[in-house]
């Protein structure tokens, strides 16, 4: 049967959907607005995957979130956690810091069950999720644990036992990369940024961890250039 994949429009999440699609299908991709910084970037740059791979798609409202944290993605009073790029591995220190700066409480446990919601209403036995191995280790909603206790919830909250897949959840970022390529993901419209400017900010963690795996698998240059052509 077909899945459901959610998509931010980060590098993560349009490899994962794009996988899934390839492996069996998707009906939709559903991507949420929950008050943060970037959400009209992510809206856009899910749409334009979802045209890319030529599936329908579906923008969930969980602005309420918003109420219920002051961190720096939702919180625009406050200043975006920024690190050195060579504190990307400090999982015990700045990169631990700076995952405690954009944590939003129980967001992808929110953001799962309106996808399985959505899934389950179109007949889909899956939710995509774009994780990898190395938030995996500061973000525990991005663990294989998370993934498998999600699952286990999911078969008892839809009639249908919708499961989560992560295709992308034992990769580091250069193999999500080079994944990407490799099966025509629509890297050009890929969004990483936490911000929402006009284009990557390439100072916030997730630009920084985006741009290490682009020029360790040699394709920054390529991306930068598909990037601007596509916007």
């Amino acid at each position: 049967m077909a899945a459901v994949a959610l998509v931010s429009g980060g590098l993560d999440s349009t490899v994962a959907a794009t996988l899934a699609h390839r492996t069996h299908g998707l009906a939709a991709i559903v991507t949420a607005d929950y008050g943060q910084r970037a959400a009209s970037r992510e809206i856009a740059a899910a749409a334009r995957i979802a045209r890319a791979l030529a599936v329908p798609a579906r923008v969930v409202d969980l602005r309420f979130l918003a109420a219920f944290t002051k961190t720096a993605l939702v919180d625009r009073s406050r200043s975006l956690e920024l690190i050195d790029r060579t504190q990307l591995d400090d999982v015990a220190g700045a990169a631990a810091a700076s995952m405690r700066a954009v944590w939003v409480p129980n967001r992808n446990g929110v953001l799962i069950a309106a996808a399985a919601a959505v899934a389950e209403s179109l007949g889909a036995d899956a939710v995509v999720v774009g994780f990898n191995v190395e938030e995996a280790a500061t973000f525990p909603d991005n663990t294989q644990e998370f993934i498998a206790r999600s699952t286990a919830a999911l078969e008892l909250s839809t009639l249908n036992h919708v499961r989560v897949e992560a295709p992308t959840a034992a990769l580091d970022k250069i193999a999500i990369v080079r994944a990407g390529y490799a099966n025509a993901a629509p890297m050009h419209a890929v969004w990483s940024c936490y911000g929402d400017g006009a284009t990557h900010c390439f100072a916030c963690e997730s630009c920084l961890r985006l741009q290490r795996a682009l020029r360790g698998a040699g394709v920054y240059e390529r991306f930068v250039a598909e990037w601007e052509g596509g916007q």
